[in-house]
């Protein structure tokens, strides 16, 4: 890979690559290019080393070895030897596909990827992605009857919920055969994926069959495509900011109204619903389970216990107030055993319940160190005595009187001692087990959304 004598034709797509890192970020930042070893990703590597000294970013290689192909360490120890020639910093992450994923093993391939993906620490991630990947994923999400945030296709420069790392996309204006004419000028090197050319998978089939077809009937389709995922992206953005004003007193901690749901037209309802779900960074249902979730939020009886599952979280109504909860682990245990740890996860909550030190509040440390301790959930018949002197009282009743939702009430950590009921979340203690003042105690408390504080109506 040769960093220099560019011919005059190779200096559009140079300059297409500088203008964006100069665009979206300053001098001195820290930039990872995600290298495959494909024509795509060494030609961006090649245009990015070569604006390296004008701009002054620092820069660094990834490659992800999904082991799926016979070649693919070969393709590994291509991209790492290219990294050591030019004196780039390389990391190699290797990840497990499951090939009988039952999203298909493309898409357990790239989910596998962008966990990687998310945890590069850098101002940047830049990807190869160019003009005619962004006709394809245009078509492949119009056949998939996406509206127009799926039409809207790739950004140029997007930052995804917790990714620590932008991503930019510095090629997308430029096509493929443009990328290839510039490595052949350079004489560049590459590796070849065999998958690429397996029409097994809908985007080769696309690539190969039908897009060379348009490509006779429409020549330069490819920018037509690509500016019509531009105006879609305006369009989603027009309906980003309609859902912020309908949000507008509807969603208050994280929570929506239903009752102004209600008064909106079926569009804007389910515009609005598809904000409230997006802006928790839950991935959004297809239109049959969405108008499932609308149907049962605004006709089910008020006094119905309204779940709808949208696939990784439930949708829940109380008290005329729609909530989000994230679906429990398959398998999860009910009851966890805590042994003094500062913190103990509870796999059916996906949370963690945290242990405080304190003095005068809390549960007796006396207590909890007889043993044994241990955290689970409802199984009927619990007590509790919620006052010194009072009468034992059935924790179904105390959980109604907090206002805990009832979905919440059977996933509620309940702490145990030596068999007795000592604390219950959104409850509180039982009365015979609270630290006494100077007393040692412990105080515990659910990390995450899903903490119900024992002094408030959750839904007020």
């Amino acid at each position: 890979m040769e960093a220099s004598g560019k011919s005059p034709k190779s200096k559009p797509i140079g300059n297409a690559v500088a203008a964006s890192i100069a665009r979206h970020l300053p001098r001195d930042a820290a930039l990872v290019v995600g290298l495959s070893g494909g024509l795509d990703s060494v030609v961006l590597l090649h245009l990015v080393q070569a604006c390296q000294p004008s701009l002054g970013f620092r820069l660094r290689c990834v490659h992800v070895h999904h082991g799926l192909s016979p070649h693919a360490d070969q393709w590994a120890d291509f991209c790492r030897r290219l990294c050591a020639q030019h004196d780039i910093p390389f990391d190699l992450h290797r990840v497990s596909v499951a090939r009988d994923d039952p999203a298909g093993i493309e898409a357990a391939a790239r989910a596998a990827r962008r966990r990687i993906f998310a945890a590069i620490d850098a101002d940047a991630l830049l990807t190869a992605h160019h003009q005619d990947d962004q006709a394809e994923t245009l078509l492949l999400q119009l056949l998939r009857g996406a509206g127009p945030r799926g039409l809207a296709a790739m950004a140029p420069w997007h930052h995804l919920p917790g990714w620590k790392a932008a991503q930019l996309r510095p090629l997308l204006g430029v096509t493929r055969a443009e990328i290839r004419t510039y490595a052949e000028q350079h004489q560049l090197k590459w590796v070849e994926d065999e998958s690429n050319l397996d029409p097994r998978y809908r985007r080769n089939a696309l690539r190969h069959d039908l897009m060379p077809l348009l490509a006779g009937h429409f020549p330069g389709y490819s920018a037509t495509l690509a500016r019509a995922a531009t105006l879609q992206a305006e369009a989603a953005e027009l309906l980003d900011d309609l859902a912020s004003i309908d949000a507008d007193g509807a969603v208050v901690d994280d929570r929506l109204d239903c009752s102004v749901l209600a008064r909106l037209s079926p569009a804007r309802q389910r515009n609005l619903l598809r904000h409230f779900i997006a802006g928790q960074h839950y991935r959004l249902p297809n239109e049959r389970r969405l108008d499932q979730a609308l149907n049962q939020l605004l006709k089910a009886r008020q006094d119905a216990r309204v779940c709808v599952n949208l696939g990784e979280v439930e949708l829940h109504r109380y008290r005329n107030l729609a909530c989000l909860v994230p679906c429990a682990e398959a398998g999860a245990p009910l009851a966890v055993t805590w042994q003094g740890e500062p913190v103990l996860r509870l796999p059916w909550l996906s949370q963690s319940l945290r242990f405080t030190d304190a003095s005068g509040v809390g549960v007796k440390r006396s207590l909890l160190e007889t043993g044994p301790v241990e955290v689970r959930t409802r199984r009927g018949g619990e007590r509790l005595r919620p006052v010194t002197g009072g009468v034992r009282r059935s924790l179904k009743n105390l959980m109604q009187e907090a206002a805990i939702p009832p979905w919440q009430r059977d996933r509620l950590p309940l702490l145990w001692c030596g068999g007795q009921l000592v604390w219950a979340d959104g409850v509180g203690y039982d009365a015979d087990c609270v630290a006494a003042p100077g007393e040692a105690g412990i105080i515990p408390h659910l990390t995450g959304q899903e903490h119900i504080s024992c002094d408030r109506d959750p839904f007020t």
